[in-house]
């Protein structure tokens, strides 16, 4: 089997591998022509997977990749993993899919398959790239070509998480569509999970992050009016947890992070205004996961009032640029809004973060490309009037990050378990 992946990012370069560790021959597709040229080059541009990864399915020759859009005519399946991030009036944004299908309809060929993974609204398959391929085609859906949806679940960071065994749900345009998505599928991953249509398929992925952005919001909330109370919610977490049954643990953070869950949720409450319904629980959850930030930098003012220091023009140290632990994905990260608050206030802000060395560019925070990470040793994190660890990296050293600071200020709990000077923890 020869398929194309389009799009060469956090989705579609290890799906890219796993296909081609599977047998299956795999064109990589992207616009940018520096990833292309780093994968034609043996060169990993994402820290959690190995360039001797990508070297070896090269010299098999069951990878490659291009920004040749029209090779998709020697091929016999196609599969878009393309960026669906939110305007700036929080409405989706589907034009990179809308783009990739009409970069695509010229060269689909009769029987070719198409599957979308980008995270979506349910009707964007069967209507919107739907329409796109077949008036870029002149063939049709479900007839002429097979169309399916089948979201991506990738957990970067995570080393047990592997993508030849999280189960892949899958949702075809016709029943005929879904077998053959259900058999490109199988080439690579362990256990397939078919369900009615891809707006079903397109549902399940949004129901996922939902769940976890309105439990997020509920141990952020319960942070807030705990600590009011004296009560810290980490150790009132880790004893909730102990119960064996009816409780999944959440836990709190300085604001939400990454590719899914800050914007996925919105998909939904926008579609839903279409069929007159309110979504109030995603939306509650969105206002308060959305505060976070705020009331961090609440947090890093009371902690600096404590040693007479106004916020305006004190040193400031955010720890941890990356969205998630031990990844290099700052996307959507808070991070960067807690340093444009602080910026805002008059702080002298930088950041250290071992996994991102140098701040990449990018939609959101294009103006903080090029910043580089501080340096980590004794003299330069003691020279802050206060750090702020936004995301708890297995690789940082916390004994020396607690001897070394003046002041600190713990999202994540990070501290629980190093001795600290009295008087210089916050948590927030």
């Amino acid at each position: 089997m020869r398929i194309a992946i389009i799009g060469l990012g956090y989705v579609g370069l290890p799906l890219s591998l796993q296909f081609a560790r599977s047998g299956v021959t795999v064109l990589g597709l992207d616009i940018d022509s520096a990833k292309v040229d780093a994968i034609n080059s043996g060169r990993s541009y994402i820290q959690h997977i190995e360039s001797s990864s990508i070297q070896a399915e090269l010299a098999a020759g069951r990878f490659s990749a291009s920004s040749d859009f029209s090779r998709i005519t020697e091929l016999e399946a196609v599969i878009i993993c393309v960026p669906t991030p939110l305007n700036k009036n929080r409405e989706p944004d589907i034009s990179y899919i809308i783009k990739t299908g009409e970069a695509i309809a010229p060269h689909l060929r009769k029987g070719i398959l198409v599957v979308l993974e980008s995270t979506t609204y349910p009707g964007t398959t069967d209507e919107d790239l739907r329409r796109v391929l077949e008036e870029g085609s002149s063939l049709k859906a479900g007839t002429d070509f097979h169309l399916a949806f089948s979201p991506e679940r990738e957990d970067p960071g995570n080393p047990n998480s592997k993508v030849a065994v999280i189960p892949k749900v899958v949702g075809g345009y016709t029943i005929k569509c879904l077998e053959r998505a259900k058999a490109l599928y199988s080439h690579a991953i362990k256990t397939i999970v078919p369900v009615s249509s891809c707006r079903a398929a397109e549902a399940t992925k949004l129901l996922e992050n939902i769940f976890r952005s309105v439990n997020i919001a509920l141990v952020n909330e319960l942070k807030i009016v705990y600590a009011a109370m004296g009560i810290d919610i980490w150790e009132v977490i880790n004893a909730a947890k102990t119960k064996p049954f009816g409780y999944m643990p959440f836990y709190p953070g300085p604001g939400l992070g990454g590719h899914c869950i800050p914007i996925d949720p919105f998909y939904l409450t926008w579609k839903a205004r279409e069929y007159g319904q309110n979504t109030r629980f995603i939306e509650l959850a969105g206002e308060i996961n959305t505060a976070m930030p705020e009331y961090v930098i609440n947090r890093v003012a009371e902690a600096l009032n404590t040693k007479r220091k106004p916020v305006n023009g004190s040193k400031v140290l955010v720890v941890g640029i990356a969205y998630k632990p031990n990844v290099d994905d700052d996307r959507e990260s808070p991070s960067y809004h807690l340093m444009e608050l602080l910026k805002q206030r008059g702080a002298d802000v930088a950041y250290y973060d071992p996994h991102v060395p140098v701040i990449r560019p990018s939609r959101e925070h294009s103006h903080w490309a090029g910043t580089r990470s501080a340096t980590w040793n004794k003299e330069t994190i003691s020279s802050f009037d206060l750090v702020l660890i936004a995301t708890a990296h297995d690789a940082m050293n916390y004994k020396e990050l607690a001897e070394w600071s003046n002041c600190i200020v713990d999202t994540r709990n990070a501290l629980a378990d190093v001795k600290v000077k009295p008087g210089t923890i916050w948590k927030a």
